[in-house]
Formats: structure tokens, C-alpha cells, sequence
């Protein structure tokens, strides 16, 4: 199988420095095996807290809000913030259930799914696809809700800590076709060559030099330009994965969307172009939903002021 292999544990990970970050993975492991009204009533509870506290992420996400959002008068900005910082809450939760979460539990999530005859079409014609998602609060959940339906994949960032690395890694492959190192391209072009499914997400700034400047929201903001990259050298397709979570306890809506059509093109500008309109389109429709807090326009073009 491509990929990350499936780590083994060292007795290394019991040494002392290492005891907070397993009381976090057992923190993790219970909040996953809450009944979802009690779940998803710590994650409210966990916001407000989040909500009522300064912290320079409140900063960030207000300064994004405030370049986004230009048409809402500072009232409607500052309540879209306090319902961001309330959803970081229940990210929280909604991490410890995409990765700790049983079989039984995910399999009981309400959620909606659709779009999935543009998946089947492309494998119909052997096709890769690279299903392009964004940074929403519940991104790993939802990653995990989908692969119940459709065998996928996942790039990704080893974690800084070593705990954490081994026990995320193993939970995501448990459930994922395979998990590959954001840096493996030869390993990823291989595997979406073979017709396999890739889930991305692409709009965070990364400060890489495949770096492009290209709108969103308008703003020019520094894009990878992998998606163009990935799409061209492993023969796949291009399918934008909308998710949101619903009000109250109702679950989630995903949805696959049409593929982008003469994506990979010869201009990687527009292909790259293209993508980020696509994103922003998925946090339109939910914009509390949309991870604020990260420094989306940290990297500015030559002599543009920094806006954090």
C-alpha cells in the first residue's frame, strides 16, 4: 500500500516529556465517546468559553473577516466573528470524534450526501480524482463521514508532537485508502494514476515557493499551486467536496460537486485562480464554519502592508 505505513509504537513514547500529550490523546478518546447531544453540547460549551476570552487568534480572525467581508457593517462583522470563535468549540469535538471515534459512532452521525455520480463517472473512465475541500472546522470529520461511502485518501503535516503523530496517524488509517506526507508527490501521482481518490485542501497559506498570487475574496492571497500539479501529473479529476455542518443536532450535508471543467489547463494562473473561487464559494455558504483564525494573507505581494 502507498503511503505513510502504519506506525508502531516505541517504548520511547512513555518517557516523562511525552505524559501531557498522552493525557490529551485520553481526553480525546473519552470526549469521542460521548452520546452526540452530550458531544456536541460540550463542543457549544467549549465555544463560549472560546467566544468570551481575547487571544490573538480573536485578531486574526478579525482582521480576515474585516477583508472578507467588506460589505457587512462592523456590528455583522463582530457578530460573524463571535460565531466563528463559538465554532471553534466544536471543532474541538468534532476532531476527537474524526479521529477517536468508533465505527458505531460515526456510522450513527445523521449526515447527506450527494454528487456522488461525478465520482463514479470519472472512474468510469479510470480516472483519478482529487476531491478539493477546504479548512472548515469539521474538515476531519467529514473526511472520515465520506470514506463510509468512497474508498479516499489524504495528504497531510506530521504533528510536532510524537504522541500525537502516532496516534492521528493510526486513526486516520483506519479509515482512509491511504495517508501520504504533504512532501510524497511521487507517491500521491502514483496513487491517483492508479484511479485512486485524493482528498485536498489547499487554501492555506504555506509560504512555499510554488506560491501565486491569486484572488480570494478578492483579496490577492498566496495560493500552491499543487492542485494544478497534482491534477496534471496524475491524469486525475478535479472535484470540488462541499461540506457544512447543519443547525442544532441535524448533522452534515456533503456534497460532491460537478468537475472543473479543462482542469489542468496550460495556465496554471487561472487553474489556481479557479480553485480558490471554488473555496470561496464553500465558505460563503457557511462562514462561521470557515477557519478564520489562520493567517490566510500573511504572505503579501511586494510592498502590500501587512494585515495582522
Amino acid at each position: 500500500m502507498p503511503g505513510m505505513p502504519r506506525p508502531t509504537f516505541s517504548r520511547s513514547l512513555l518517557a516523562p516529556r511525552h505524559w501531557p500529550a498522552w493525557l490529551g490523546v485520553g481526553a480525546l478518546h473519552l470526549i469521542a465517546r460521548l452520546p452526540r447531544p452530550a458531544l456536541m453540547g460540550l463542543g457549544r460549551l467549549l465555544g463560549a468559553i472560546v467566544q468570551r476570552f481575547p487571544s490573538p487568534r480573536r485578531r486574526i480572525a478579525e482582521a480576515n473577516i474585516a477583508l472578507c467581508f467588506p460589505e457587512l457593517d462592523a456590528a455583522a462583522q463582530a457578530a460573524l466573528v463571535d460565531a466563528h470563535l463559538r465554532d471553534i468549540g466544536l471543532m474541538m469535538v468534532e476532531f476527537a470524534l474524526g479521529w477517536m471515534g468508533s465505527k458505531r459512532a460515526i456510522a450513527r452521525t445523521p449526515i447527506t450526501l450527494e454528487g456522488l455520480e461525478h465520482l463514479e463517472a470519472a472512474r468510469a473512465e479510470g480516472r483519478g480524482v482529487l476531491l478539493v475541500g477546504g479548512h472548515f472546522s469539521h474538515l476531519e470529520l467529514c473526511a472520515r463521514l465520506v470514506s463510509q461511502r468512497i474508498r479516499i485518501a489524504g495528504m497531510y503535516r506530521r504533528m510536532d508532537s510524537t504522541v500525537f503523530e502516532w496516534a492521528v496517524l493510526r486513526a486516520r488509517l483506519d479509515y482512509a485508502d491511504a495517508m501520504f506526507d504533504k512532501d510524497d508527490i511521487r507517491g500521491t501521482v502514483k496513487y491517483l494514476r492508479s484511479g485512486g481518490t485524493l482528498w485536498y485542501a489547499p487554501d492555506q497559506d504555506m509560504r512555499s515557493k510554488d506560491n501565486v498570487f491569486v484572488p480570494f475574496f478578492g483579496i490577492p492571497a498566496a495560493t500552491i499551486t499543487a492542485t494544478h500539479h497534482l491534477a496534471r501529473m496524475g491524469n486525475a479529476v478535479v472535484i470540488p467536496f462541499f461540506h457544512r455542518r447543519l443547525p442544532g443536532n441535524a448533522g452534515y450535508a456533503l456534497r460532491l460537486g460537478a468537475p472543473l471543467e479543462n482542469l489542468p489547463s496550460a495556465d496554471v494562473l487561472d487553474d489556481t485562480a479557479r480553485v480558490n473561487a471554488c473555496i470561496e464559494q464553500m465558505a460563503r455558504a457557511a462562514p462561521e464554519q470557515y477557519l478564520w483564525v489562520h493567517k490566510r494573507f500573511k504572505t503579501r505581494p511586494e510592498g502590500a502592508p501587512d494585515v495582522y
